[in-house]
């Protein structure tokens, strides 16, 4: 067995503009981090900087990165940089994350149309038929925090589900922990999942929020995704296979319908998606994968265009990093990367068509600009070569 270990720091949404089919999907000129530096004036971002990611940005974009004035670097280890393309038919999650495991999506995934009703009637028949509702709310496009607002007193005094639908293709339902039940929740994104199938949607995402009133409404952590199962197998899928360990930390094993996936840490926020990482980084055996997604990137900052809050949330991911880089053995390796943009100064609310940074450091890495990368999926072919696996279908290792 290898005695290798890889990390990969998903960082969702931190795509580094530039994409060449942006305007294919009415994107053109997003730069998620770019515009996100500019617009605070600089970044302060000492260790991503010093493992190449403002080179990679300009390489992206062929602009420079602004930054503010950086103190000194507590990571000091060679590193790869460059940027990656996607080959996806979309700019969703799934997409971004099995492209780059190896599986890209070169199919057009079902969407529900933005404005209300989004939801065929008979979806929603068969739905609360099933599970026993006399009805639900929302039923359109909506920010998850603005509509547990809009709709959460209704939800607890009808007891009717919110459900609602994004760019991507979701079908998303809120209910409080409490007053409909956590595990009632689940039971009836089961039911929805099964009966979304015809429509080929990629998830069915469980919002649980508490909160007596509006104003006090907040989602928790028992957030579930029901996923689709990639079209083919992933690096995920190989290492497991082949007697290797895959730990998701986050939302991973959800993204990936639990397939690859060995041992599965739930953790949310960024503080404690790090403290999680850095944890099972450190006890992880030989010939393991560690994947974590930092999803507030995406779900805190980008879609609630928080522009100051993302910066700020990439200059505390960026003062964790020395910790991860102290504890590292001798032949393991860390990737950095994101799955797409959400580019918090650009037009509505949703992910952006970008190219994404890759970062690969490690105490034996030889330092390099890989250049832009023609797939997302050359980070699963590299983590394939490293771990001594048989080659993907797809990608080009950049080892």
């Amino acid at each position: 067995m290898n005695h290798k270990r890889a990390i990969i720091l998903m960082l969702d949404s931190v795509g580094i503009g530039g994409a060449e089919d942006a305007a294919k999907f009415g994107d053109t000129g997003a730069d998620t981090l770019g515009h996100i530096a500019r617009a605070n004036g600089g970044l302060q971002i000492p260790n991503l900087v010093s493992l190449g990611l403002a080179k990679a940005a300009q390489a992206s974009t062929g602009s420079p990165l602004e930054l503010s004035p950086q103190p000194a670097a507590g990571v000091h280890l060679p590193s790869k940089y460059g940027f990656m393309r996607e080959i996806s038919h979309g700019k969703d999650t799934s997409s971004g994350h099995w492209e780059m495991a190896g599986a890209p999506v070169l199919f057009n995934w079902g969407y529900f149309p933005p404005a209300y009703p989004s939801f065929p009637a008979d979806l929603i028949e068969k739905i609360c038929q099933e599970a026993g509702l006399p009805g639900i709310l929302g039923n359109k496009a909506a920010s998850g925090t603005v509509i547990i607002e809009e709709l959460g007193e209704e939800h607890i005094k009808t007891g009717k589900p919110i459900c609602y639908t994004s760019a991507d293709s979701v079908f998303q339902i809120a209910a409080h922990e409490e007053h409909f039940g956590l595990e009632r929740l689940y039971k009836l994104c089961e039911i929805a999942f099964k009966h979304v199938a015809p429509y080929n949607i990629a998830r069915v995402i469980a919002r649980p929020f508490v909160g007596e009133k509006k104003g006090e409404f907040t989602r928790t952590k028992n957030r579930h995704d029901y996923s689709v199962k990639p079209p083919q197998p992933t690096v995920l899928d190989a290492l497991k296979n082949a007697g290797g360990h895959v730990i998701s930390v986050g939302k991973i094993a959800d993204i990936f319908a639990h397939q690859g996936i060995t041992k599965a840490v739930k953790a949310s926020g960024l503080a404690e998606l790090w403290d999680v990482t850095l944890r099972e980084a450190k006890a992880a055996p030989p010939s393991s994968l560690v994947f974590t997604n930092f999803v507030d990137f995406d779900m805190v900052y980008g879609h609630r265009r928080d522009v100051k809050g993302y910066a700020q949330g990439l200059s505390y991911f960026d003062s964790r990093l020395p910790e991860l880089a102290a504890q590292l053995g001798e032949e393991d390796v860390v990737f950095v990367t994101a799955d797409h943009g959400c580019d918090p100064t650009y037009t509505g609310t949703d992910h952006t068509r970008e190219h994404v940074p890759v970062l690969m450091f490690g105490k034996k890495v030889c330092p390099q600009f890989i250049g832009g990368r023609d797939t997302y999926a050359d980070l699963g072919q590299t983590v394939a070569a490293f771990l001594g696996l048989p080659p993907l279908s797809v990608g080009k290792s950049f080892l």
